[in-house]
C-alpha cells in the first residue's frame, strides 16, 4: 500500500478540489478535514472519500460552489441551508455560528440540511471545544437513507449510521472527544474492509437471510445484509439512540428522517454547543474535568491493558504518530483517486 505523507496527501486533495470547481478556502476546509480523519485513525472517512467527493460533484450531486444561508434565526437557534454545498463547508459554517451564538447567549442549538455528506461528526464539536470554554455535541443522520443498518429485531436494514459526537475542553492538551455510531460499525469502514479485501470482525455484519457474516460484499449483495445495532446482547439501546438522530438530526433539521431511500443527498445535523463560563467558573470546570480523570484512570487495570486511556486519547496519539510515519492508503482507493485526478485532467504522475 502506498505510504503518503500527510502534507503531500493534503496536496493531492488540494489539487482534486479545486480542479472539480471548488475554492482554495472551501477545498481546504474539505481536505483537512479527510486528512485529520486518515490521522485519527478513521480510514472509512478519510481519503477513501477523495474520489467519492469529487464524483459526485462531477454528476452534480454536490454544489462545489454554493454557499450556506440561515433560513430560521433566532437568537440561540437557528437552522441552516447548505444549497448544497460540500458537508464539511456546510458544517464547519454551522459549528462556528453555533459557537457564536453560545459566546453571547450561554447556549446554542443550529441545525443543518442540504449539505451532502459532512464526514466525521466528531470533528464539529471538536472544533468547538478547542476553544477552550466551549462544551459540543452533534447528532448527524442521513436524510431519507433508510438500508444500512438493521432494527433490534429485524434482519433488514431500516437505519443508518447515525453518529453522535461529544467534546469538552481540558486545561493545556487536547479536549476529551466521543465520536461514535449508533451502529456497530460506521458503513465506511465497511467500505475500507472491501477495498482491502479483508474480511470484517464477527458481530459487525447480517447477510441477507439475517445470517451472522464476515464477509463484507454481503452488505452490498442483492438483496443485501445489513450492519448490526451498536450493543450486542443489548442492542435495543444501539437501536433507540438511532431513532433519538433520526429525530433530532432529521426531523429537527427538515433534511428528514429515514424512509428506505438508497441514496443519500444530505446528512441532517444537529449541533448543540454550551458555553461552560454561563454554568460555572471555568477554573471550577476544568478542576473537575481533571479530578474525574484521575479517578477513572486511577483503577486497577484489566489483564492487556497498560493505561486508562480518555476518550479521544488514542485517536490524538494515532495522529502524533501518523504525522511522522505517513498514512497508509490501500490501493483500490489510491487508484480510484489517481483515476479521479486524470479525469479532471491533473498530473497525476507527480504524486
Amino acid at each position: 500500500m502506498p505510504n503518503i505523507q500527510p502534507s503531500d496527501l493534503r496536496n493531492i486533495g488540494y489539487q482534486l478540489f479545486e480542479a472539480s470547481g471548488c475554492t482554495a478556502e472551501d477545498a481546504r476546509a474539505v481536505v483537512d478535514h479527510l486528512v485529520e480523519s486518515n490521522l485519527f485513525g478513521h480510514d472509512s472517512h478519510g481519503a477513501i472519500r477523495y474520489y467519492e467527493y469529487t464524483r459526485a460533484i462531477r454528476e452534480g450531486r454536490f454544489q462545489p460552489q454554493a454557499a450556506p444561508t440561515i433560513v430560521r434565526d433566532y437568537p440561540s437557534t437557528a437552522v441552516v441551508d447548505a444549497g448544497g454545498a460540500l458537508g464539511q463547508v456546510g458544517a464547519t459554517f454551522a459549528i462556528n455560528l453555533a459557537v457564536e451564538k453560545a459566546r453571547q447567549h450561554g447556549l446554542a442549538t443550529v441545525t443543518l440540511r442540504n449539505t451532502s455528506h459532512v464526514g466525521r461528526a466528531g470533528a464539529y464539536p471538536l472544533m468547538a471545544a478547542r476553544q477552550g470554554n466551549m462544551i459540543a455535541l452533534a447528532f448527524v443522520n442521513a436524510g431519507r437513507l433508510g438500508y444500512q443498518i438493521a432494527p433490534f429485531g429485524g434482519l433488514e436494514g431500516r437505519l443508518s449510521t447515525n453518529p453522535i459526537a461529544f467534546s469538552a475542553p481540558r486545561p493545556d492538551t487536547e479536549p476529551i472527544l466521543v465520536d461514535m455510531t449508533t451502529s456497530v460499525v460506521a458503513e465506511g469502514k465497511v467500505r475500507v474492509a472491501i477495498n482491502q479485501g479483508n474480511q470484517v470482525p464477527e458481530g459487525w455484519l447480517i447477510d441477507s437471510e439475517g445470517n451472522p457474516t464476515t464477509e463484507p460484499n454481503d452488505f452490498r449483495a442483492d438483496p443485501p445484509g445489513a450492519i448490526l445495532p451498536l450493543g450486542g446482547v443489548v442492542a435495543h439501546k444501539g437501536f433507540a439512540l438511532g431513532l433519538v438522530v433520526e429525530l433530532l438530526g432529521g426531523a429537527l433539521s427538515g433534511e428528514g428522517c429515514a424512509d428506505g431511500s438508497r441514496t443519500m443527498s444530505s446528512n441532517g445535523v444537529l449541533f448543540t454547543v454550551y458555553n461552560i463560563e454561563h454554568f460555572t467558573e471555568l477554573s471550577t470546570y476544568y478542576e473537575e474535568v481533571e479530578g474525574l480523570l484521575r479517578h477513572v484512570k486511577s483503577s486497577r487495570l484489566a489483564p492487556g491493558f497498560e493505561e486508562i486511556l480518555a476518550p479521544g486519547e488514542p485517536e490524538f496519539r494515532n495522529a502524533e504518530r501518523k504525522e511522522k510515519e505517513g498514512i497508509e492508503i490501500d490501493e483500490t482507493t489510491w487508484g480510484h483517486i489517481c483515476q479521479e485526478g486524470r479525469i479532471l485532467g491533473l498530473n497525476t504522475d507527480s504524486w
